[in-house]
């Protein structure tokens, strides 16, 4: 689905070749600085490579319309932003974004529960944790039903039992659907159970790439 060929970004990236396959739930693992939020951001061309081709679906990105890319290929930064308002404004306002029509309510906190966010739709977004930002960006994503999820650090303002909880859950609302969800994590526990591509990052290459059958 995705394929790079001698991709260089600055002094923080080169890849000779990498290619990571529709279907599959790959995670990508690597010490903090090996280069894997920078990979991601160009698959979603959010950043231009300096040299090199990424094409999605064969069609290189930067040829393919950046509205259209990220309704198919649809990323959650580390970060994610959060408007004002309540719970529900921000799913409605992903689901506007993106072109999507209204979704009923008992979706919107059906889509909550999947991401472990137990807050109700019409609670104030501004007072939520770094963590719960983050689980409401991953819902937004989760209505959206893109072809790519892009996941970065997904879990990484929460206790293990919930991110557990949290990718279980999107493991099991994704696969077998014919979705790809690619997913940064920084728990090599993670990776082991629920990658069946894993692509491990140093010093901005590509250090090995190992297929897992679950």
């Amino acid at each position: 689905m995705f394929l790079l060929k001698n991709v260089t970004y600055g002094n923080i990236l080169e890849i000779q070749e990498l290619y990571i396959p529709p279907g599959k739930v790959t995670c990508i693992t690597g010490e903090s600085g090996s280069g894997k939020s920078t990979l991601v951001k160009l698959l979603n061309n959010i950043i231009s490579a300096d040299r090199g081709t990424i094409t999605y679906q064969g069609t290189p990105v930067e040829q393919t319309d950046p509205v259209e890319l990220r309704r198919k290929v649809v990323m959650v930064p580390q970060t994610p932003p959060v408007f004002g308002g309540t719970v529900k404004d921000n799913l409605v306002a992903g689901l506007e974004f993106s072109g999507h029509p209204p979704a009923e309510d008992s979706l919107l906190t059906e889509v909550l529960k999947t991401v472990c966010l137990e807050k109700k739709l019409d609670e104030s977004a501004d007072q939520l944790s770094g963590g719960e930002k983050q689980r409401l960006a991953l819902g937004v994503a989760l209505l959206l039903e893109p072809e790519v999820y892009i996941l970065d650090e997904p879990t990484s303002g929460l206790d293990e039992t919930t991110e557990r909880k949290v990718i279980e859950n999107i493991y099991r609302n994704i696969s077998g659907r014919g979705k790809m969800l690619l997913m940064i994590t920084h728990s090599k526990a993670v990776a082991e159970e629920y990658g069946e591509i894993v692509v491990e990052m140093a010093d901005g290459k590509v250090a090995g790439v190992k297929e897992q059958h679950r």
